[in-house]
């Protein structure tokens, strides 16, 4: 587990870290800004044009919190980054029409070797997650 302060730039470093590690040919087409935003129970992330043409990636800002694994964090970057790849919400041409449609998502993630940490992922959204948010969002 981390023991630095979770903060943007500390945000903006992991991206860097998923991004050339496992998307190395995705072209950074304009500026990619990520931050810790919202407090939500049932969304980790999402990705949205800003007016100025930047995209702007927003990560759960209860993701902040420590006991929130790195691996989370880390997949939710990488989910939010093959939006990206896929030309949503990002210069890059549009792959398909829905950024979901038939778990495209998910089949690039495990084609990227993220198998693991999607079952990783699924099994502590049910076990823990829920019980987690409750901690969290009272501090």
């Amino acid at each position: 587990m981390d023991n630095i302060m979770r903060d943007d730039n500390w945000l903006n470093d992991k991206m860097s870290k998923v991004w050339y590690s496992l998307f190395p040919e995705v072209e950074k087409k304009n500026n990619v800004i990520i931050r810790f935003k919202g407090k939500w129970k049932n969304k980790f992330g999402h990705i949205k044009l800003l007016k100025n043409k930047d995209t702007e990636i927003a990560v759960n800002s209860l993701f902040k919190d420590l006991r929130i694994p790195s691996y989370i964090i880390n997949l939710t970057i990488a989910h939010e980054l093959v939006h990206y790849a896929h030309g949503f919400n990002s210069p890059h041409k549009k792959l398909y029409k829905h950024p979901h449609k038939g778990g495209v998502v998910n089949k690039e993630l495990r084609r990227r070797g993220y198998y693991g940490l999607l079952k990783l992922e699924r099994k502590w959204i049910k076990e823990e997650w829920s019980k987690l948010y409750e901690e969290i969002k009272k501090d």
